[in-house]
């Protein structure tokens, strides 16, 4: 049974994201996780005064409230969906998301974490929403971010960016095959060429992916040298893409596109779900 874990503040975006989740895998055994993470805001010094700087009955407040939001939504997911696969689970925690995000993986044996994103206009606003980057950042286990108003499509195509320099491994894979596999998904590895050719680590790493991918269908691409966002995007105007997944390795191109400055010049909007695979899984 898949443990997937359900980040949650109760807003919109995290609600489509966990809509998202349960169709997708709605033909799939889960245990589904519901996270709400909470810490009291800031109180004002007359209120620290007035209770002698206790914050106790605040924090059980708020507790109480995510407690009962929990169970409004786990209510809410049974009624809509009534599907007998699925099992849910809620956690309420008075810690920081992430913190919480990375405990848990490790106490639950997580498979994947879901979560929504912001609606934006580029990619550094979806990323570099605070939640979302750190938990790519941080969380040893692969994170599916779903944009705010992307409805579930099935993700009959996917594309995977790759350099071939990684040294591929089951783990990394696991959560395509998973949905490839589901949904009988072709899946498109893109690699853009420096104008060299591959060297015989690369070589050899293609040539374990394509290994590994037996039995789904798949096809390598190999384009021109140009920026990676550009290519993503060219590749999107000829073939409708449902999911894009990379795999985080802090010695490939992700690091350089995602988690710096360049994103700023570089205009790549997010509009698909995006799967993220840390190199440590």
């Amino acid at each position: 049974m898949k443990q997937i874990l359900l980040p949650t503040d109760f807003s919109e975006i995290s609600k489509n994201a966990i809509d998202y989740a349960l169709e997708l895998f709605q033909d799939s055994e889960c245990t589904f996780h519901f996270l709400n993470t909470y810490t009291p805001v800031i109180y004002n010094y007359d209120y620290q005064m007035n209770t002698g700087g206790h914050v106790g009955g605040v924090v059980d407040i708020v507790r109480n409230n995510s407690k009962e939001q929990l169970e409004a939504l786990k209510k809410y997911v049974i009624e809509k969906y009534n599907n007998p696969k699925h099992k849910f689970e809620l956690i309420s925690s008075f810690s920081l998301l992430t913190e919480e995000i990375e405990f848990l993986v490790e106490k639950l044996n997580l498979d994947l974490v879901i979560m929504g994103t912001k609606g934006a206009s580029g990619l550094q606003e979806v990323l570099f929403g605070s939640n979302t980057v750190h938990t790519i950042k941080k969380v040893k286990c692969p994170v599916l971010a779903i944009p705010d108003g992307f409805f579930f499509e099935k993700p009959k195509e996917i594309l995977y960016p790759t350099d071939y320099k990684i040294d591929y491994t089951s783990n990394h894979l696991m959560v395509l095959k998973n949905i490839a596999k589901m949904y009988k998904s072709t899946v498109h590895i893109l690699h853009v060429s420096s104008g060299n050719e591959l060297n015989e680590t690369e070589k050899q790493n293609k040539d374990k992916l394509d290994n590994m991918l037996n039995g789904i269908d798949h096809i390598f691409h190999t384009v021109p040298d140009q920026a990676i966002p550009n290519a993503i995007n060219d590749f999107q105007k000829t073939t409708y893409i449902h999911l894009l997944m990379m795999v985080k390795n802090k010695h490939t191109f992700l690091e350089n596109l995602f988690f710096k400055k360049v994103i700023d010049q570089i205009g790549f909007n997010l509009t698909i779900p995006f799967l993220v695979v840390p190199s440590e899984f």
